[in-house]
């Protein structure tokens, strides 16, 4: 039998929990039945079932089994650098994309910013600001700053669709990485008005300056999600002291 026969099955089991046969707090076939289905030893089930534990799509529970606890709406790949659009189309979730605010603004009105793209006063940056909305409900709201002689043409249309597919599709650059921080802030004005009242009246905030692959930097990113609905999912291994 393949000895990685066990990552086969938390692939499966992982897309299936993706495309809804398993939904968020449903139950998983019994370790005798998944062993039954995959025509596998209870030790080869039992090995993908901890992958899926420790990557966060299940918890097993004595008595109870294997329960679903990834939640699509919490799940968002941090770490990764990677466009609104291709999160939707990776996790099939389906937001509506609303384009709130679309401008003109001075980088030296915004120092932080300007620090960041390493802008001069009277360089221009595109302001967008857009709301990632899931029935009626503002899930995640991306504040975007752009340096506008990158990309002149950018348009409020490009911005509902996917302004990285205009960046690398039309424009030919090479988005390569990003710097990333983590923190959680109470509801500013604005918060309060694309989110509504949330308890507790927080946000997990996500701000990232992205380069290109000539280390220019392009864009800086604030993203704010609901705190009470948010969940930082990645993985990690430890590296022995004798792999050093």
């Amino acid at each position: 039998m393949n000895r990685n026969k066990y990552l086969t099955i938390y692939q499966t089991i992982t897309r299936e929990i993706l495309e809804g046969k398993y939904p968020y707090q449903s139950i998983l076939p019994s370790e005798n039945k998944l062993v039954e289905m995959y025509d596998v030893s209870r030790e080869t089930v039992r090995k993908a079932l901890s992958l899926l534990q420790s990557n966060g799509y299940i918890q097993k529970l004595k008595g109870k089994g294997s329960v679903v606890i990834f939640n699509e709406a919490n799940h968002f790949p941090v770490s990764q650098l990677i466009s609104f659009k291709e999160i939707q189309e990776s996790l099939n979730l389906h937001y509506e994309t609303i384009v709130e605010r679309f401008e003109v603004v001075s980088a030296k009105d915004f120092p932080h910013v300007q620090q960041a793209l390493k802008l001069g006063d009277y360089e221009k940056l595109w302001k967008v600001v857009r709301c990632r909305v899931e029935n009626g409900k503002t899930a995640i709201v991306d504040i975007d700053y752009f340096i506008q002689s990158l990309m002149p043409a950018l348009s409020e249309e490009v911005a509902q669709q996917s302004i990285y597919e205009y960046i690398e599709d039309r424009l030919g650059l090479t988005i390569s990485f990003s710097n990333k921080a983590i923190t959680f802030e109470p509801f500013d004005d604005d918060d309060f008005d694309y989110f509504g009242e949330t308890n507790p009246p927080y946000a997990a905030v996500v701000r990232s300056v992205v380069h290109l692959d000539d280390t220019r930097p392009f864009q800086y990113n604030v993203s704010k999600h609901r705190a009470n609905e948010f969940k930082f999912v990645d993985f990690s291994r430890r590296i022995s002291a004798h792999d050093e």
